[in-house]
């Protein structure tokens, strides 16, 4: 969606400009001659001739993910997901007026689920893996966070979800001047990351891990798919002292943080979903119709997806439409929502390594 009010948010990537003209199918720089194209369902603003030293794993392998990240599609806001959701919402208190940006929003699911509440959703990814949704609901622009195409003060809330452990200090640097630069003076923006800091909980929050392992060892299921997923995970922030460092040297001050000793969730996580999943993943493979076989395309399934990728995508499909029903499976994956969401109400005071942290531009 590239609706009319996202345009006056924009300035030019390139120069940072803010003489920008639309024209059929893009918007054009009339201070340095950049052209951003329109693209089906989203706008292309990535800054034209830059040069990175570092690019995610999502950008430069954006094909070979494609088919692996199962993306599309989206489901209701459950188990990890909707705990995030949930502290999400209760941390920004969205309000019909707002203008929100979602920084590095990936498929774009929080800003689809929560687009509804504010006046305007934008969501900002360099990749364009969005869901269906997302494309629907939000308004999308490919853009890099180091160098976001919108003008100063131009969004009262925003949010980064799973974000910053991927990035190098010197990129994160860069993202949280950004997102100050453009939250509107006592703005308010939520992070969700980790530190390479452990649990007070962790023993027993290992249990669960070595009973995940140990059906692993059986062949019950993998945790390739999840491995791969978060292969480039760098969590250059390792202490908490160092979130802290990088929201004040980028002018963000902190609000409120609740943490996430994953207490429940783990055991959620690594063992009593994998088995749903498992099964789920089985059954589906045996009654699936047989069809025959397709030429490649080029996001077909990379060699390295495993037989337990494809099965752990399979099941996630089947789940969404047990899902959409609204029927006794929505309810009991609402409950053990509730059940990890026990780990922010019961230990969120805990010091850990996953956080959420609610941070305020502050004022000139």
């Amino acid at each position: 969606m590239i609706p009319r009010a996202l345009f006056p948010l924009l300035q030019c990537p390139t120069c940072q400009a803010r003489d920008l003209y639309v024209i059929a199918g893009a918007v054009c720089c009339g201070a340095c001659g950049s052209t951003y194209p329109m693209h089906t369902g989203y706008l292309d603003m990535m800054p034209r001739g830059a040069e990175f030293g570092y690019v995610s794993k999502y950008v430069a392998e954006e094909a070979q993910l494609a088919n692996e990240l199962d993306y599309r599609e989206l489901a209701p806001p459950l188990l990890a997901a909707g705990v995030r959701n949930r502290e999400l919402l209760r941390l920004l208190q969205f309000t019909p007026h707002d203008v929100v940006l979602d920084s590095g929003c990936g498929s774009a699911k929080f800003a689809a689920w929560n687009a509804e509440q504010v006046g305007l959703m934008v969501g900002s990814d360099p990749a364009t893996l969005f869901a269906d949704a997302a494309i629907a609901h939000v308004a999308l622009v490919q853009s890099d966070a180091r160098v976001l195409p919108f003008a100063d003060n131009s969004f009262d809330k925003g949010f980064s979800i799973d974000v910053l452990e991927h990035f190098p200090r010197d990129v994160i640097d860069a993202y949280l001047r950004e997102t100050a630069r453009v939250l509107k003076p006592g703005g308010r923006f939520v992070v969700f990351s980790n530190t390479r800091e452990r649990s007070p909980l962790q023993p027993a929050i290992d249990l669960s891990r070595k009973l995940g392992q140990l059906f692993v060892r059986l062949g019950v299921y993998d945790f390739e798919r999840e491995a791969r997923r978060k292969s480039d995970h760098l969590k250059a922030l390792e202490t908490w002292e160092d979130v802290l460092d990088a929201m004040q040297q980028a002018g963000l001050k902190p609000v409120r943080a609740v943490f996430w000793n994953s207490l429940f969730t783990t055991f959620v996580e690594h063992v009593l979903m994998k088995l749903g999943e498992a099964v789920v993943g089985r059954t589906a493979a045996a009654t699936a119709p047989p069809s025959h076989p397709a030429p490649a395309a080029p996001s077909a399934p990379s060699p390295e997806q495993t037989n337990g990728t494809q099965r752990e995508i399979r099941a996630r499909q089947r789940f969404r439409g047990y899902l959409q029903r609204r029927g006794a499976v929505y309810y009991g994956l609402h409950a053990v929502t509730l059940m990890m969401e026990l780990d922010l109400w019961l230990f969120g005071w805990m010091r850990n390594g996953s956080y959420f942290l609610l941070v305020e531009k502050e004022q000139p």
